[in-house]
């Protein structure tokens, strides 16, 4: 049995986390997907000569997107300040001879270009090219910008051919600042009936768990006084933050097993003598649907007022300073198209039971799939159980694996998109699906603010 309390070890490093938990599943996983994979589609879809066009195209764009991926690896670029990636990715769309709007829907690093007959149906393709701030692309957005901008390039090299449009989006600070949900809020899924994207993990999903996505910063005001002499005369607004962080904490008990808080203090006070009257929190709220969040919501917000109460101190709630994240709404239809033509690829895309639903994050993407279908497919770049948002996963996303996974992800997000607009079967089980699910929100009033930026 491991001695877990050695006082001769060193603490000044913290201890590593036991993989025990990580590997478990992870076996558990590859036992489940030797005998389960995604369902596949039962519509027509389109023309085999043109998706083998599509296949020609890919594979001719292909020495470009690679590199393309890597030159974005190598200049990460935070939310809202990707100029020179935007601009990267903007050369390469212009050098096909194809007009691309900079500064596209509200946002100067958003990008916007399409092809095709604006009078049959339109389908969008998305890009997004944020890093994270000290780690690079430990999200693998280099991948996701790539294949996005491999699959419109080659739905444009049969543009003449096409019984649509095809809009390409790139969609920055999809990492906290909502990029998706502003451009939309700016017109840029009007007249749009369906959407794409993949993202890169350690699974190949048609259909997997997005939680949505809240901010809380809680503002606790108090009253100064010398800690020492006069205690009593103060008001300590880090007691209420204090207070807050626990009752969070006790009160994830009651929680769903996939509902998330977590949380930072973001102020507390400048010297020990001195009581502080003001401290500050930044909590982020995840639930799995947006009817759970907004329960969630409230009750995080009664236990900051409890704090507050407790305390004697004032209370400020400021939510959502980015745009908050519905979570992903699934798409049986388009996630099948999605499964089949990954799947000829040689890739075998699980079913979302498959995968630990303890393994859900949040993304920007749910906005837009509770305007319109919407498949955000996960994409297996690496065999090692990586965690996102690391260097790992960085170093990941330009390895050998990644490069292929960005070719088979142009190469099926091009076969799909031609698979909406050419079978109208195809369409319409997507619309059933998504109507069967509650049609369209007012996603910019659903918590009852307004989107801004």
């Amino acid at each position: 049995m491991r001695n877990t309390h050695d006082i001769s070890q060193d603490l000044s490093t913290p201890t590593a986390p036991d993989g025990f938990l990580l590997g478990h599943l992870a076996e558990e996983t590859r036992r489940r997907a030797l005998t389960e994979r995604a369902p596949l589609a039962t519509t027509t879809g389109a023309d085999p000569d043109l998706l083998a066009a599509l296949r020609d195209a890919v594979d001719e764009l292909g020495p470009t997107l690679l590199e393309a991926s890597h030159d974005l690896s190598a200049h990460p670029e935070v939310s809202f300040e990707e100029h020179r990636s935007a601009a990267a990715l903007a050369d390469v769309v212009e050098a096909h001879d194809i007009e691309v709007v900079r500064e596209a829907h509200g946002l100067p690093t958003a990008l916007r270009a399409e092809v095709g007959d604006p009078s049959g149906p339109t389908i969008a393709v998305m890009s997004e090219y944020d890093a994270l701030p000290g780690i690079g692309h430990g999200c693998g957005h280099n991948v996701i910008a790539t294949a996005g901008l491999g699959a419109f390039l080659a739905l444009a090299a049969v543009r003449d051919r096409l019984p649509g449009r095809v809009v390409w989006l790139g969609t920055p600070a999809e990492e906290g600042g909502g990029g998706k949900e502003i451009m939309a809020a700016h017109g840029a899924l009007d007249g749009v009936e369906a959407a794409l994207m993949v993202h890169p993990f350690t699974y190949d999903i048609a259909d997997p768990l997005f939680l949505g996505r809240r901010q809380l910063r809680a503002t606790f005001t108090g009253v100064t006084s010398h800690a020492s002499a006069q205690p009593f005369m103060g008001r300590n607004a880090l007691d209420a933050v204090n207070l807050m962080y626990t009752g969070v904490g006790l009160h994830r008990q009651q929680m769903p097993a996939t509902d998330r808080v977590h949380g930072v203090v973001t102020a507390g006070g400048d010297r020990p003598n001195v009581i502080p009257e003001h401290a500050e929190m930044l909590f982020y709220l995840r639930s799995e649907h947006p009817e759970s969040l907004a329960v969630l919501s409230d009750r995080i917000a009664d236990i900051a007022r409890g704090a507050a109460l407790m305390t004697g101190c004032g209370v400020e709630l400021s939510w959502d300073e980015s745009p908050p994240y519905l979570p992903v709404r699934g798409n049986a239809a388009l996630a099948a198209a999605w499964s089949t033509r990954y799947g000829e690829r040689g890739r075998r895309v699980l079913s979302p039971d498959v995968v630990p639903r303890m393994f859900a994050g949040s993304t920007d993407f749910g906005n837009v799939s509770y305007r319109v279908p919407g498949v955000h497919a996960m994409v297996k770049i690496t065999d090692e159980d990586l965690s996102l948002h690391t260097r790992e996963f960085a170093d990941a996303a330009v390895g050998e694996e990644a490069d292929r996974v960005v070719l088979d992800s142009a190469w099926a997000m091009a076969a799909v998109s031609a698979d909406w607009l050419s079978d109208p079967a195809l369409r319409q089980a997507a619309v059933d699906d998504f109507e069967a699910a509650g049609g369209a929100v007012d996603v910019p009033s659903y918590f009852g603010q307004e989107t801004a930026r």
